[in-house]
């Protein structure tokens, strides 16, 4: 475990960034991201007491292109979130649309790839990938503040290349990832990620009560809702519970340290 690490009581500062790209238009539509969005930005408010002046919505459906999810602004609204934060903030990252995988350029992917997001205009302006995440979101963290990311898009398991992948009984994963990777991918801060598949598998769009929204962001929202109390563990096996009777994608929770998983989530 990184030295300076320690759990954040996210007391202080809440700040969000919600994005949800349907990419209108295009072989590649989707129906549910942008209200994935707009439902987790309620979410926050609401349940969880994030200032509305402290969420950043970028959906592609957008009046004001200034608040629409190409590259530049999703790097520009990680940077925003992650600016002078101090310990025990919580921030949360939540994106939803289309994830891939690419070839890994600096040899750190066990498997040879690595995993990317896809901004609005990714056909011009490129992919953004879990290496660049990394470091826009997790590396300028302070000890004790916390980032959770909900990523609701395809081959997102690891997706800001944390060192802890769980199991549903709260214990790590077997990997094959080396000491020296782990030790690198640590961080002070107290990072957790949830992701709606694995690396090698795909993620649903689905409709609920007639509206069309992504399955993981369903599913979190959901099971949050009606436990507000539950832990780690419990909370990543009813999220694939709510998920297991439709489909096959495996929800993942990763983390920067090892965490006790039997600990209550907060937000």
């Amino acid at each position: 475990m990184h030295p300076l690490f320690h759990y954040s009581r996210c007391t202080g500062t809440k700040k969000a960034v919600c994005i949800g790209i349907n990419y209108a238009g295009t072989a590649e539509e989707l129906q549910g991201c942008v209200n994935d969005a707009k439902n987790m930005y309620y979410f926050l408010h609401e349940y969880h007491g994030y200032p509305k002046s402290n969420i950043l919505y970028l959906v592609d459906t957008a009046k004001d292109p200034r608040a629409t999810p190409t590259r530049a602004h999703i790097i520009q609204a990680m940077k925003w979130l992650v600016k002078d934060a101090q310990g025990d903030d919580s921030l949360f990252f939540h994106y939803s649309g289309h994830g891939g995988q690419q070839a890994d350029q600096d040899g750190d992917e066990v498997d040879g790839l690595d995993e990317t997001i896809f901004p609005s205009d990714w056909k011009t302006a490129g992919v953004i990938t879990d290496d660049e995440m990394h470091e826009l979101l997790v590396h300028p963290l302070p000890p004790g503040c916390r980032l959770t990311g909900l990523f609701d898009s395809c081959h997102s398991g690891s997706i800001l290349d944390l060192p802890y992948l769980y199991e549903p009984n709260g214990r790590v994963k077997q990997s094959d990832v080396t000491y020296a990777w782990r030790e690198r991918r640590m961080s002070p801060a107290d990072v957790i990620t949830w992701s709606g598949s694995t690396d090698a598998q795909t993620s649903a769009d689905t409709y609920q009560n007639g509206l069309a929204v992504g399955a993981m962001s369903h599913a979190f929202m959901k099971v949050l809702k009606r436990n507000p109390n539950i832990s780690y563990q419990d909370l990543l096996r009813g999220i694939r519970e709510v998920l297991k009777s439709q489909y096959s994608q495996t929800p993942q929770l990763s983390s920067s340290h090892r965490i006790d998983t039997n600990l209550r989530f907060i937000l």
